[in-house]
This record gives structure tokens, sequence and C-alpha cells, in this order.
């Protein structure tokens, strides 16, 4: 896809997220022109949330009016990264069409991996454009791989095939590090948004029941941004797309399965965000402290969903230096 078809895909997922009563629509506090849920009109269908406002909640364009302008900006920063560093590898890691990889090499050998899934709501989204995301880690002696994978509406709305190829893209990394020159007892896997989710599902993942690979092969494991309890996410107008069962809403819930959770989580968000995702970042957080497990959360003031997002590009943004720190890289 080019940049300019992602950038009309981003136009038109932003018209199509928006579609809702007319009284759905956040109002903007006269105070602080901070964006906020509508009021409560009908019976609660979420925690206290009603109908309209879950749909708000998990409608990013709504909280993010510059949406646009920002993933403008990612495609620029791409454009930018790629006249730098060199051109992607691009690699399959598994037998259909869409499971490709762009494998972005350091000058260094032996080095760590970061594997970063990209996010779009499930059903937008190239690794391509994400290329200002690989600057960063090939400039601080990383290796980066960043998988496409089917959107959702092409798999039938069935987010189990777009995590099982997520899953394969991470196995693949594993398996192959040592043919770019990565460690694989150095493998890093974060996402944003949706891909979050996904680096999520990955993080609970049986990898030596389904992979035939070592039980932890990840090091760590940064979600942005995410979703971790698929049961609102059924419950609001995502799943006008995404065809949710009971079977695939607790295969895709991340908190419901900490058990399987072996790496340290650094968990962020933007205080801009929707009230939904600021609430799934704190409890999953919450849930991973209760269950013993290592876990950082940063609570980034002044971002929204997508700005957060754009940190990544940067050693020294909100996103980035987690990511370097967690990789034990980051320079103070």
């Amino acid at each position: 896809m080019s940049r300019r078809e992602f950038i009309q895909a981003g136009i038109a997922l932003a018209a199509a997220d928006t579609v809702m009563a007319a009284d759905a629509t956040p109002p903007a506090s006269a105070a602080t022109g901070a964006v906020s849920l509508p009021p409560r009109k009908g019976p609660a269908v979420w925690l206290d949330l009603d109908q309209a406002q879950l749909d708000a909640a998990y409608t990013q364009s709504v909280f993010a009016p510059n949406m646009q302008q920002v993933i403008n900006r990612w495609g620029n920063a791409s454009e930018v990264a790629l006249a730098h560093i060199d051109a992607p590898r691009r690699v399959s890691y598994g037998e259909s069409k869409m499971e490709m990889l762009d494998l972005y090499r350091t000058a260094k050998t032996d080095a760590p991996i970061a594997l970063f899934i990209h996010g779009g709501a499930w059903r937008s989204g190239t690794a391509r454009e994400y290329a200002f995301v690989a600057e960063m880690f090939v400039n601080a002696g990383v290796h980066c791989v960043i998988p496409d994978f089917s959107w959702v509406q092409d798999a039938g709305g069935d987010l189990m095939v777009v995590a099982a190829q997520v899953r394969r893209a991470v196995a693949w990394t594993w398996r192959n590090a040592a043919s770019f020159g990565g460690n694989p007892n150095r493998l890093h896997v974060m996402g944003q948004s949706s891909g979050a989710h996904l680096a999520g599902v990955v993080a609970i993942t049986d990898w030596t029941r389904e992979y035939a690979m070592p039980a932890a092969p990840i090091r760590g494991t940064l979600l942005v941004s995410g979703m971790y309890e698929m049961k609102p996410v059924r419950l609001s107008v995502r799943s006008s797309y995404v065809n949710f069962t009971d079977a695939s809403e607790d295969a895709l819930s991340p908190q419901r399965h900490l058990d399987r959770i072996t790496a340290p989580v650094v968990l962020a968000y933007g205080d801009q965000e929707t009230p939904e995702f600021q609430r799934q970042s704190r409890d999953f957080a919450a849930a991973l402290r209760t269950a013993g497990k290592p876990v950082e959360i940063i609570r980034a003031a002044g971002y929204n969903h997508f700005e957060l997002m754009e940190t990544l590009g940067s050693p020294y943004g909100v996103f980035g230096r987690a990511a370097l720190a967690q990789m034990g890289l980051a320079k103070g």
C-alpha cells in the first residue's frame, strides 16, 4: 500500500469510526478543552457505560481530533527514515501472501531484536508505514522486525487468524535470529493500540506446546495504548467488524491468562486517550502486580492515542525511551 493509499484508508477508518448517534459525540469541556464521554441516556452495558458511551470509548477518532494530521506525520517520518537507513529485507514467515515482514538490520552482530506490532484497529496499516520506528532501533544497535498480517475484515472477522499470524512472525524471528546477526535470547516484543493487544496475546502463548520452542523465548514485552480484556471490546462498536465468540473472547484476553506470562511487562498510555483505553492499561497492570508478575506502568501526560505512537521514533520520546530502557539501552 502506498502512503497516499494508507492516508486514504485512515480517512475512511475515521469516517467509519465516527458513525454513531448524533447525541453520542462526546462534548468538550469548556474549562480544559478535553473530550469527555456523552451523558448517559440508556442502560449500562459495561461497568457504568451505556452503549453510546462504550462505543465512543472504543472510537479513537472521537478522542483524537488530530488523528489524520498525526498519521500523515508518521508517513512523512517514514519516508525520511528510509532515506537514512538501508531498505528492509522483505521476508516470508508463513504461507499466506500477507505473512511477510520487514527486517531492518543494524550493523552490530549478536544484537538484540525489537519486534514491533503495528496498530490500526486490526483493520488497517502496513509494516512499511512504520519505518520511522526502525530508524531509532537500527541507530541504537538493535535489529528491528515489523510484520505484516491480515486485516481482520480479510480474515472473515476472525481475530484468531490474525493472532496466529503474528505468533508465527515471532516464531520465525526467534528461529532465524542468528541468520541476520540477532541474538534470540534478547528478543523483545512491543506493540501499540490493536498491535499492543496482539503483543499481549503473544505474551500468553504456550510456545513449547504450539511451536516446539523454549517456554520463555521473549525477554520483555512493551504494550502501549492497548486492550487486554476483550469483553467490553466485544460489546462495543468494534464487534461490527470483529466476529467474537465466547472462545475467542477468552483466548484473546491476556488479562485472563496471567499465569502464562513469562517476561517483564511495561505498559504505557496517554492521559488524553479514551477512558476505556486508559482503564484497560491500569487494570492490566494491577492484575499483573496481584499475580506477582514484573510490571511497570507509564502514564504519559498530554498525549493522545496517536501522538504517543509517534514518540517511538525518538530515543528521548516516551515510547522510544521505554523501549530502549527495557532492552538495557537507554541513555539516561
